[in-house]
């Protein structure tokens, strides 16, 4: 099973079936790809394949996609607690925590049950790519492959170059990802947070910082960069529903890879997260979220 090019790549496996682990499954399924999401979790699981076929039957309302075609989709979809499940898979995408002790544990193990020939991708947002291609027995045929959130509404996905990624493997995975719907930009160099979380997560911690000093508002500043830089979003309302925990947690990669005090996280960041205020999903982060 020689992986050299896109049209070499049937199956997708997808390890963790959180919040962008099944909008991978489901932009993969939809693109025609057989999809083996694999999570230690049946709960999440239930949970993934539940969320997954209601974001299919709101596609299928809005006319942007036959109700046979999201059948389909969802038949293609297959789940399972067992890492082996993967075996058949001509690429497998971890998704899990942004976390590089468990991230190199999935991979070591990954080794052990994925094809020889197989590619390997991480959805880090800001994790070393080469560290974790280092740790498996494929550092050549190992990229990052960040999607945005929420995967099936994002167009973007960042792709990272580790310093051992070879040619083939960069463009199997380029148009793999093009396959999916996506539109990709590529960063040459292996760094702290790559693209877009190299820019983005400064602009969120200064905003916390400019809370954390009395400077204004939440609401002020999020209007503030809302209507003055014509954003979609507030900064502040953007950390939310990232997960304040994942903010910290680039934040805290920025400022150790780089050992420049300009990424120091905001200490308001830092106590949020320890309050356990971690945004949308836990109903409380710089705003509340009343439960529906």
């Amino acid at each position: 099973m020689a992986v050299e090019r896109a049209s070499d790549i049937h199956t997708i496996g997808v390890i963790g079936a959180g919040q962008m682990g099944n909008g991978i499954a489901q932009v993969a399924a939809t693109a025609g790809y057989t999809v083996r999401l694999v999570d230690v979790s049946e709960a999440a699981l239930a949970k993934a394949r539940s969320t997954i076929e209601a974001n299919l039957g709101r596609l299928v309302k809005k006319d942007l996609l036959a109700a046979d075609g999201a059948a389909a989709a969802l038949a293609r979809v297959h789940t399972d607690t067992a890492l082996a499940a993967v075996g058949d898979a001509q690429l497998v995408i971890e998704a899990a925590t942004e976390n590089i002790g468990l991230k190199e544990r999935i991979f070591a193990d990954l080794c052990k049950v994925a094809h020889p020939d197989a590619l390997f991708a991480s959805n880090t947002s800001s994790i070393s790519i080469t560290r974790l291609a280092r740790g498996t027995d494929r550092p050549a045929r190992f990229m990052g492959m960040h999607f945005m959130n929420p995967v099936p509404v994002m167009k973007l996905v960042e792709l990272i170059r580790g310093l051992q990624t070879d040619d083939a493997t960069a463009a199997a995975i380029t148009e793999t990802a093009h396959r999916m719907g996506k539109t990709t930009v590529m960063s040459q160099k292996d760094v702290p947070g790559f693209i877009v979380n190299r820019v983005l997560m400064p602009y969120i911690n200064e905003a916390a910082q400019a809370l954390y000093e009395g400077v204004a508002s939440v609401e002020d500043i999020d209007t503030a960069m809302k209507l003055g830089t014509n954003v979609p979003m507030g900064p502040l309302t953007l950390a939310d529903f990232i997960g304040l925990d994942t903010c910290l947690a680039i934040m805290e990669v920025l400022h150790e890879g780089f050992a420049d005090s300009k990424y120091r996280p905001s200490p308001l960041l830092r106590k949020y997260v320890e309050a356990g205020w971690l945004g949308r999903k836990v109903g409380r982060g710089f705003y509340a979220y009343p439960a529906a």
